[in-house]
């Protein structure tokens, strides 16, 4: 049993000061052995009484605050069997518990996360199933949380889900989204356990089975309701959506419904389940959502948990301090002579008697007080180590936090230094401005000047052209002057179109700056405004964190002293816990002088109970002696049984003795088991004595039928049989001597008497009568090897006879022609409904070997059902055999070279082997079976085209064969009687003939059954015992027929009818 190692520091605080504070204390030692027994390492299920323990003390506190705070200190990481009971039972008291269970476990979803991750990395058959359980755990708290309608039970009427899907179709499909998810989980944790089960080779009646199959019982509640939501809520969407848009909720619906069906189907199947819990049963297939009214066709599955029966309490660990029993008690332990014998000549115990056992029970109330107490202390003190862990675990928690406090502290800063960079860099990014703005106004004075500049060019290019007019003027005067005008004026002009480019380049240039320079200024007014926004907001988040850091620094300090504070407490706890130590210490003092005044006394009492045993031991062996005795005493009279004359007409079978002697083998085991016992402990010899008995019965029984069966038996045989039952005889009385002495009983073997047994148990087999000369693991391929040559053979008599149809209408005419049709037309139809009723019983036969074979392989079925196989294999070849067996007779009759009773006598034949083919296929078929009735008609079929096979025959011989007419004119009287002698002569004749060839034929059809069957003949040397004729398989040429039991009676277990003739 698991140790609670974290206790909540409120349970040891409490004292029992008053009623309400011990209720709460015993409220809470008992939620702590509940969960320590439903939640350990055993491989057993969890207990019910348990679980409902844990459950009730939910619904008594509103909540599930005390287990959580037993069930955090569980070694769950340490065993995977540990994990998988706190699963099962989390899963419980989430169903069954007070509502509130559900806001408290929210609080431990890591924990249950973190246990099924742990699990999930590891190779372990339970890790794998813990893995998927706390992700169905997961998955149901998180459902529950998010629709509080629904309680973790799953139970509400169909207005409280119309309410909670309400009327949105965004809602309903994400609801049903939900619930497929839900479901799936449920699922893959029942597939998950039942695989393990198959590879585990595991049953549902072993504690490790039970144990996986344990928490199945609250899967199958969620998934019933599961799925009755699921489909109300499906035929809703497809009311409010078109089809084709739920496509993918119906593929997700049917696969989850198929998987659901067979885990109600396989669970139902199980033991464990039927006395549990009553499983519903899902219809065969799914609902049809295209259509509207199957809704009313759907019935909702209900789970039934039938009410237990009361458990027995077990007695719970609870200190209770007293010196002494209390009055009116029944003394524990009584003295084993009194409970034997009664008190000595009938009087009453003596002072002394009564006050050692007084003493007896001081002692052992003491040593379980103290043990009480050493557990106590023990749980207290790891009670109080937990507390201190967890002190210790809150004051690292707060100094984390005082680290992450310096960091965010650091980073503050950090961010505070950026700003005050940033804040430079505006300073820096105004100067600049302050200095693109006196850039901007040089740029203006020198446009200005340039201006001024392009004005004064202006001027002068108009005095030039003045100067150039006056120029004109003088060149008529002379042509130097003309000349040296013309090159001034060229020379004027080009300067004046060079100055004016340059003045229009320049122009340009500055006007390109000028917008430039315009652009930068705006530009960084803009990041001036925006750094002047950030070192606002950062002068604001500085104070901000200055405040934070402020109350970081007054918790801190609050924090600190609640450590001192809880430091003194720890103090305070061990104190007390030395104060424990220190009264333990003189507790075990006192018992120690007392459990020495005590030993004295016990020493003298040990004695008497020496001699007690031992008076017991002569007892048992005594009644060991008498019992042998007796025993002997049977085996003397079964042994006598063989000399006896008056046995000799007692008879038996070879079966019964098989079985005698089997149930005397099993016998023999027990013997050896009870020597073994009671050589190991000779006080007890029940267990020997009813062994001995029920060996000499069955023993005795073995040879009193052996004896009878072989006054059947061949002599060699039933010489051995003989000797085998004297030799087991023998050995059982020299057995049976030993073990009534002392000396030669531990020298005793029983395993002596195997021997004998077994040589009886073979000879008994051997006798058995055999069936066809075939192994049965060819059985089944001879079955379908038979069926198929019989179809072969009717269709090749098909063919044939169409032949011979062909040939008669060539060669023959008029009344032969119509008599050789007729025939030939009635065994077509005969042999058409011959095909039919083959087809039929074929099918018959797959169908009779698929419902019964179960798992077994179809070869198996065949050789477990050897004699109703070999049945069927011989009607199959009979009535391949009358086929053909008809058409060779028709031949004959066609061609006038046969007789046409040989075609009655095949049509007889065939009526009755296709009788015996349709019993041998009846016996094991299904009464309410499509293809038997079919089988049956066919059956009526045959025999109808069989009487008008016999029918068309008698009116074809009657009309062919020529009638003469007897003409007795001109007869004397003399002739007449002398006719009339001869004819009575011919009369008597035919009659002795008649009757020589009935006996005949009884003759030959009783050497067919023998041939067939294996029937015993007696011979001629010894007529009191038959002797064994050797049993024969017919070869596929010779007509098949199966022999009729002795006295013409049946086994209904051998599924076999025999074929009877038809007069």
């Amino acid at each position: 049993m698991n140790s609670i190692k974290n206790v909540p520091a409120r349970v040891l605080s409490r004292r029992p000061g008053h009623s309400l504070e011990a209720e709460r204390e015993q409220f809470d030692k008992t939620q702590a052995i509940s969960i320590s027994k439903a939640i350990n390492s055993q491989e057993v299920p969890v207990k019910e009484k348990h679980a409902r323990r844990i459950i009730l003390g939910t619904h008594h506190e509103r909540g599930a605050f005390t287990f959580w705070s037993y069930a955090i200190g569980l070694p769950l990481p340490s065993s995977s069997i540990l994990s998988w009971k706190f699963c099962h039972v989390l899963h419980k008291v989430l169903r069954d518990g007070h509502p509130n269970v559900l806001h408290d476990c929210q609080r431990y979803r890591s924990n249950v996360r973190e246990i099924g991750d742990l699990w999930g990395h590891l190779h372990d058959r339970y890790g794998q199933l813990v893995n998927v359980y706390t992700k169905l755990l997961l998955t149901k708290i998180s459902f529950h949380l998010k629709h509080p309608q629904f309680p973790a039970g799953l139970e509400v009427t169909d207005d409280v889900l119309e309410k909670a899907a309400g009327t949105d179709v965004n809602n309903i499909f994400q609801l049903t989204v939900e619930m497929f998810d839900y479901m799936d989980c449920e699922l893959k944790l029942s597939e998950s356990v039942f695989r393990q089960l198959n590879t585990a080779i595991a049953v549902s009646q072993m504690s490790s089975g039970q144990c996986r199959l344990a928490p199945l019982i609250q899967v199958i509640q969620d998934c019933s309701h599961l799925y009755h939501y699921t489909v109300k809520l499906m035929f809703k969407l497809h009311s409010c959506l078109p089809a084709d848009t739920l496509q993918g909720h119906r593929d997700r619906f049917h696969e989850q419904f198929h998987s659901l069906r067979n885990f109600f189907r396989r669970a139902s199947d199980m033991l464990y389940f039927k006395r549990l819990i009553q499983i519903p049963r899902l219809p065969e297939g799914p609902p049809n959502f295209l259509r509207a009214s199957a809704l009313a066709e759907h019935i909702k599955p209900v789970v039934v948990i039938p009410e237990e029966a009361p458990e027995d309490e077990e007695p719970e660990n609870l200190i209770e301090i007293s010196t002494a029993p209390p009055a009116g008690e029944p003394p524990v332990v009584a003295d084993l002579f009194d409970q034997t014998f009664g008190p000595p000549n009938g009087s009453l115990k003596d002072d002394r008697d009564v006050q050692i056992e007084t003493l007896k029970k001081e002692v052992e109330a003491l040593r379980a007080e103290l043990e009480k107490i050493k557990l106590e202390a023990q749980r207290y003190i790891a009670q109080l180590k937990g507390q201190v862990n967890a002190l210790e675990a809150e004051l690292e928690e707060q100094r984390k936090q005082k680290q992450k406090a310096l960091v965010d502290n650091e980073q503050l800063r950090h961010e505070l230094a950026q700003l005050r960079t940033a804040q430079l860099d505006g300073a820096r990014n105004q100067g600049l401005r302050e200095e693109a703005e006196r850039k901007a106004s040089a740029t203006e004075a020198r446009y200005s000047k340039l201006k001024e500049k392009h004005s004064e060019l202006i001027n002068t290019h108009a005095e030039l052209l003045r100067k150039n007019a006056d120029t004109a003027k003088q060149l008529t005067v002379t042509q130097q002057s003309q000349e040296e005008v013309a090159r001034v004026k060229e020379q004027l002009a080009f300067q004046m179109e060079q100055v004016k480019r340059e003045s229009e380049m320049k122009l340009e240039e500055q006007s390109d700056q000028l917008e430039k320079l315009k652009r930068e200024l705006e530009a960084k007014a803009g990041e001036l405004a925006h750094a002047q926004e950030a070192l606002s907001r950062t002068e604001q988040s500085g104070s901000q964190l200055s405040s934070q850091l402020d109350a970081l620094s007054a918790e801190k300090e609050t924090l600190s002293g609640a450590v001192r504070q809880q430091e003194a407490e720890l103090l305070a706890a061990r104190g007390l816990v030395r104060e424990r130590e220190e009264a333990l210490s003189r507790e075990q003092q006192r018992s120690a002088q007392e459990r020495s005044e005590l030993q004295g006394r016990l020493a003298e009492k040990e004695s008497q109970e020496q001699g007690l045993q031992q008076k017991l031991l002569d007892q048992q062996f005594a009644v060991l002696r008498g019992a042998a005795t007796e025993a002997q005493a049977i085996l003397q009279d079964a042994v006598s049984k063989l000399d006896d004359p008056l046995h000799l007409r007692c008879t038996s079978s070879p079966d019964y003795l098989v079985s005698r002697a089997q149930a005397a083998l099993d016998a023999v085991g027990a013997l050896e088991q009870g020597h073994a016992q009671y050589l190991t402990s000779m006080a007890d010899a029940s267990a020997l004595v009813a062994a001995v008995t029920r060996f000499s019965h069955l023993a005795a029984d073995t040879i009193v039928n052996g004896s009878a069966t072989s006054h059947l038996a061949p002599t060699d045989p039933a010489d051995r049989l003989v000797d085998n039952c004297r030799e087991c005889g023998a050995q059982a009385l020299a057995f049976l001597t030993q073990l009534q002495d002392r000396g030669t009983l531990l020298a005793a073997q029983p395993g002596l008497l195997r021997g004998p047994l077994q040589g009886i148990l073979q000879l008994g087999q051997d006798l058995k009568p055999k069936s066809l000369d075939v192994r049965q693991e060819e059985l089944g391929a001879m079955v379908d090897k038979e069926m198929a040559a019989t179809s072969a053979a009717i269709e090749d008599a098909v063919r044939r006879i169409e032949d011979m149809m062909n040939q008669a209408r060539h060669e023959s005419s008029g009344v032969k022609l119509e008599v050789n049709e007729r025939i030939l037309n009635s065994c077509t139809d005969l042999m058409k409904a011959i095909r039919l009723l083959v087809m039929t019983s074929t099918s018959l036969q797959k169908e009779i070997v698929e419902s019964g074979r179960g798992a077994a392989t179809q070869q198996e079925f065949y050789a477990k059902n050897s004699r109703w196989t070999e049945g069927l294999i011989s009607a199959s070849k009979a009535v391949g055999w009358g086929a053909s067996q008809l058409v060779e007779s028709a031949d004959k009759v066609v061609l006038h070279t046969g007789k046409y009773e040989e075609l009655i006598v095949c049509s007889h034949e065939i009526a009755a082997s296709t009788a015996q083919l349709v019993a041998a296929s009846k016996v094991k078929a299904d009464k309410h079976s499509s293809h038997l009735s079919r089988l049956q008609e066919c059956s009526r079929m045959v025999n109808e085209r069989a009487a008008n096979v016999v029918a068309s025959t008698k009116s074809g011989q009657e009309q062919i064969e020529d009638r003469d007419t007897m003409d007795f004119s001109g007869m004397s009287l003399i002739k007449l009687k002398k006719q009339e002698m001869e004819t009575q002569v011919r009369v008597l004749e035919l009659e002795k003939t008649l009757e020589a060839e009935r006996v005949r034929l009884g003759e030959l059809r009783k050497q067919h059954y023998v041939l067939a069957g294996g029937m015993a003949v007696p011979s001629e040397e010894e007529p009191s015992r038959p002797s064994a004729v050797p049993r024969k398989k017919p070869p596929l040429a010779q007509k098949p027929s199966v022999a009729p039991k002795q006295d013409h009676q049946l086994d209904k277990k051998d599924g076999i009818c025999p074929a009877q003739p038809v007069n």
